[in-house]
């Protein structure tokens, strides 16, 4: 087939093979979009301006899904639902541009609950990746019994920026999950991975604000990559970490946070557990975490809101803060699936 031209914002074009999706093109040219489903249509990530060049194509039921009436006559799209079939003009945001890929080695495996598996990676090229606390990475699932071809799979990095020739996820097992089920049952110490990033606007903002952090499950991996990052730069905010478990045994890195307290000027950990048993004996907080949010929040004044958590979690609290009058713009997360 004869090669195509895609032009990105105004400065930059590549000459590629048609057929595949913008989305797999892209990646294959070096071009990196966030997305959490592998390119399916299942999360809406990977949206992009197309300017010219997919008039003829008709908006997908993906797309109908994850973009609204007013985005899609702002020539908005879903990459990974558009077909290159002739040249094309598209505008990305200029930062996925320095996004790199890394290839790594896992370092080491430690399950923190029954669930949730931490895994760390070594750097090898490049070494070194600097990121903002909260964002987060790609990572490669190669084919195997579960999927006849790789997919990429968006997880949350958990370390300290400043420790940046490492990496470290939490990834929560998901039964039968492509990439979840691969790194619980298959990834090993030593195998190489790769990964690209960072990406992600849910950034730790480092002003003079107070910091409100809610999450629950795997998404204490951006929290704790925040929380170490203002333990390194003795940050005097006050700081307030909400975090939901279903039981006791959901809860982990207790002593960390607690350890946390001591060492940040105005910082509380405030867990809680929506089911605890009674084995648990559990003297705190209780009930979903939007109602304990509910409860226990009183002031939104002078302060920036962290969400990291299920897409369900995000909605939960997005309506609670707007109940209580929390300006949209100081409210950041970023939506996977």
């Amino acid at each position: 087939m004869a090669e195509v031209k895609i032009r990105i914002n105004s400065d930059r074009e590549l000459t590629v093979v048609p057929g595949n999706s913008l989305y797999a093109t892209l990646t294959g040219a070096g071009v990196f979009v966030p997305s959490a489903c592998g390119g399916r249509g299942g999360c809406g990530l990977c949206r992009m301006k197309i300017l010219k060049g997919a008039e003829s194509q008709p908006f997908t039921k993906p797309e109908k899904h994850w973009l609204s009436d007013e985005e899609r006559v702002g020539s908005l799209r879903l990459s990974c639902q558009v077909k290159v079939l002739n040249d094309l003009q598209i505008s990305i945001p200029e930062q996925l541009l320095k996004v790199k890929e890394y290839q790594s080695q896992v370092v080491s495996l430690r399950n923190l609950t029954y669930d949730i598996r931490e895994v760390r990676l070594k750097l090898i090229k490049p070494e070194k990746m600097d990121f903002r606390p909260g964002q987060y990475i790609q990572f490669k699932i190669p084919a195997y019994e579960l999927s006849r071809r790789p997919v990429f799979r968006t997880y949350s990095l958990a370390n300290d920026p400043a420790s940046n020739s490492e990496i470290e996820l939490e990834v929560r097992y998901v039964p039968n999950g492509i990439s979840t089920t691969y790194i619980h049952k298959y990834l090993k110490e030593g195998d190489e991975v790769t990964i690209n990033g960072p990406y992600g606007d849910s950034f730790l903002r480092n002003d003079t604000t107070n910091v409100i952090l809610i999450a629950g499950g795997s998404g204490m991996s951006p929290v704790k990559s925040m929380l170490l990052d203002m333990v390194a730069k003795n940050d005097r905010r006050k700081i307030r970490y909400f975090f939901g478990a279903k039981s006791l045994r959901d809860l982990f890195l207790v002593d960390l946070l607690r350890e946390m307290e001591k060492k940040l000027a105005d910082f509380r950990f405030i867990p809680a557990l929506s089911e605890p048993l009674p084995e648990d004996n559990w003297p705190g907080e209780t009930g979903l975490i939007t109602e304990v949010v509910d409860r226990n929040l009183a002031d939104v004044v002078d302060a920036e809101v962290y969400l990291c958590g299920s897409p369900l979690m995000i909605d939960a609290c997005l309506k609670v803060l707007r109940g209580k009058k929390m300006p949209e713009d100081r409210i950041h997360y970023d939506k996977f699936g």
